[in-house]
């Protein structure tokens, strides 16, 4: 297990399953409330939009007795007027930053920023690529229900193209061994993807499947994403993939009796929310999980 202590977190696949078996003993000290506080600022540079990511990092940093600086609208940051992403962070760093959690728009910056500063750099989230965090507390929320990985199958499905959660929790599933099915339409299928995921899966030796079809019963895990319309280049071909997937309660018949059902969200019309009130949804519990898991992160990363 690599040391937590002032580490950066741009990919998953930079975590070791002991790495993440940590976090998750952490993360349940965290959530029945043993945890210490800290005495640093958490600068959150949101270049992109975001309401859980931000919202529980906040939230994590300040039940952690942490300072919070930063840009929550990517309106009225600097950038607008032609500003430098360096330029940006260089000044949160010199107003005292012990950590920077970024959220960008293209893919390998907040890589980039965790080259250039001597800070550690948590990716919040760049562009279609990855999303570690979010990764983490989907992986946390099985561990906690299932209480390991072992046996597991489970259905990844929407946008793999352009979705940098699937992509993210994939890595980390098939460091366990998990077998993965991708239920998507070929347009959005991990095929497509510009970061070889599919190539680094195989490398991995992953077991995993494609297919368009949506076959549920086998599945222990059903992780369900939107189709991301702000990443299509050309409206025409996001047309033809919208509202690919609608699951509701009578998509669910047949499915195990301890299937859960989880989202990153937010949903657009992929989850009906007829099935907040069944026991298989369990996509707020897991959002409600970020704010644990990035407060045990904090606390690994920034403690003494």
């Amino acid at each position: 297990m690599g040391s937590w202590t002032n580490r950066d977190v741009i990919s998953l696949r930079d975590f070791s399953k002991s790495d993440l078996l940590h976090l998750f003993e952490k993360t349940k000290e965290v959530k029945e409330g043993r945890y210490g506080q800290l005495d640093k600022t958490v600068a959150l540079l949101f270049f992109e939009p975001s309401t859980r990511t931000y919202g529980s990092f906040d939230s994590a940093a300040k039940r952690m007795g942490c300072k919070v600086i930063g840009i929550q609208d990517p309106d009225t940051a600097s950038l607008k007027k032609g500003e430098s992403t360096y330029d940006t962070v260089r000044m949160f760093v010199g107003y005292g930053a012990d950590a920077l959690v970024i959220r960008h728009p293209r893919a390998g910056a907040p890589k980039y920023v965790a080259e250039a500063f001597d800070v550690p750099v948590i990716n919040g989230g760049d562009d279609g690529h990855e999303h570690p965090t979010q990764a983490m507390l989907d992986l946390f929320t099985i561990w906690e229900k299932f209480g390991g990985f072992e046996g597991l199958k489970v259905g990844i499905m929407g946008d793999l193209r352009y979705g940098r959660t699937a992509s993210s929790l994939a890595y980390g599933l098939a460091k366990w061994g998990v077998r993965m099915r991708f239920i998507a339409p070929d347009l959005l299928q991990i095929h497509w993807r510009n970061d070889r995921l599919e190539e680094q899966l195989r490398e991995m030796g992953a077991d995993f499947e494609k297919t368009d079809q949506v076959k549920l019963d086998d599945l222990d895990v059903l992780y369900v994403t939107r189709i991301q319309k702000e990443r299509f280049v050309d409206e025409t071909e996001y047309k033809k993939v919208k509202g690919s997937f609608h699951l509701g309660q009578n998509s669910l018949k047949g499915v195990k009796n301890k299937m859960i059902i989880l989202h990153p969200l937010p949903r657009v019309d992929e989850l009906s929310p007829d099935i907040d009130r069944m026991d298989h949804a369990w996509y707020f519990r897991q959002a409600e999980n970020g704010l644990y898991v990035r407060m045990a992160l904090l606390e690994l990363i920034l403690g003494d």
